[in-house]
């Protein structure tokens, strides 16, 4: 190594081997931090320089085996923690709130001596998705949080520790703070369209397993065993309104209500600036479209369940009941 520099905006350490290459150590800020007090206590955060929440974009290119490439910065929140000795006894964990106290989410920890380093990925948790024949790869990811301070807090058996963790936006990005909490309001809501969505196609699937599951028990030209077959095919029919059921993923180019809000969502939450109206527009029109079809679900239980379970109750088998909300979010399903 024959020269070293510290660029005084980033912090960042730059190594010159004149000839072989340059080299960069991202941010040096924690390790500046690391005097003698630090060194000394138990458990210390370190303070990095904010963290830039980096324009979400994808795409990219092959290149050939003689290209280099350095890797990009992560893309995550990174805290830096020093232990002076390994953790052992007791439960330890780190979780980030919000300015109201909220908790957020969790974060993995490392136990071992010295200097640690964890991410987060400054999202919220994902919404809950309804099974069906295509995965909804956008919708497995939760919204990302505004720029702002949040409160890393470390639980290390007893004791708590705690940090100041500031995000700001992208220094590239044009966006307004409105137009992004316009953007996290529409993705909450849809992750609430969501859930009720995931509700309602578990009450069907409950109520059609439990039809087939009985009729099951009965010879299958026993007419019973037939009023429960067509109820079951009945109830699916009301299924297949909210989701795509044609096997083969996405190329069989079926969409339902399901796809169709997993798409509009994930539009939104890999996007740094606000919603169009359209968007807003069509967030609404589909948590209509969803009440609809409850409706003719709750219709269907009012008209049918009531003469089935007689029916049930004449071969000795057990009448269905239909899943309560209380009942389906204790499950935590």
């Amino acid at each position: 190594m024959r020269d070293l520099a510290i660029q005084p905006r980033d912090h960042d350490l730059v190594i010159a081997t004149h000839g072989r290459g340059i080299w960069i150590v991202d941010d040096i800020t924690p390790l500046r931090a690391l005097t003698t007090e630090v060194l000394a206590s138990p458990v210390a955060f370190l303070a990095g320089r904010p963290t830039a929440q980096r324009l979400q974009s994808g795409g990219g290119w092959a290149n050939g085996d003689a290209m280099f490439v350095g890797a990009n910065p992560p893309s995550d929140a990174v805290i830096t923690y020093y232990q002076r000795r390994r953790h052992i006894f007791g439960d330890m964990k780190l979780e980030v709130f919000d300015a109201s106290g909220k908790l957020l989410g969790t974060m993995p920890t490392s136990k071992r001596r010295g200097l640690n380093r964890v991410t987060w990925s400054m999202r919220l948790a994902g919404p809950k998705v309804p099974p069906a024949a295509s995965a909804a790869f956008g919708a497995a990811f939760g919204p990302r949080v505004l720029p702002g301070t949040y409160t890393i807090k470390m639980t290390k058996d007893t004791a708590t520790y705690t940090t100041q963790l500031v995000l700001v936006p992208d220094p590239r990005a044009t966006h307004t703070q409105a137009e992004r909490q316009a953007a996290l309001d529409l993705a909450l809501k849809m992750q609430g369209t969501l859930g009720d969505m995931t509700f309602a196609v578990e009450r069907m699937n409950g109520v059609r397993q439990a039809l087939d599951e009985r009729a099951g028990k009965l010879p299958a030209s026993d007419a019973v065993a037939k009023q429960l077959r067509a109820a079951s095919a009945a109830v699916d029919v009301l299924r297949k309104k909210i989701v795509a059921t044609k096997e083969g993923g996405m190329i069989t180019g079926e969409e339902r209500l399901r796809e169709n809000l997993t798409d509009l969502y994930s539009s939104i939450v890999f996007y740094d600036g606000g919603p169009t109206q359209t968007q807003i527009e069509r967030a609404d029109a589909i948590a209509r479209e969803l009440v609809d079809v409850q409706r003719e679900f709750d219709a269907w239980t009012t008209r049918e369940l009531a003469g089935l379970n007689a029916a049930l109750r004449s071969k000795k088998l057990e009448p269905i009941a239909v899943i309560t909300r209380q009942q389906w979010e204790a499950s935590g399903q």
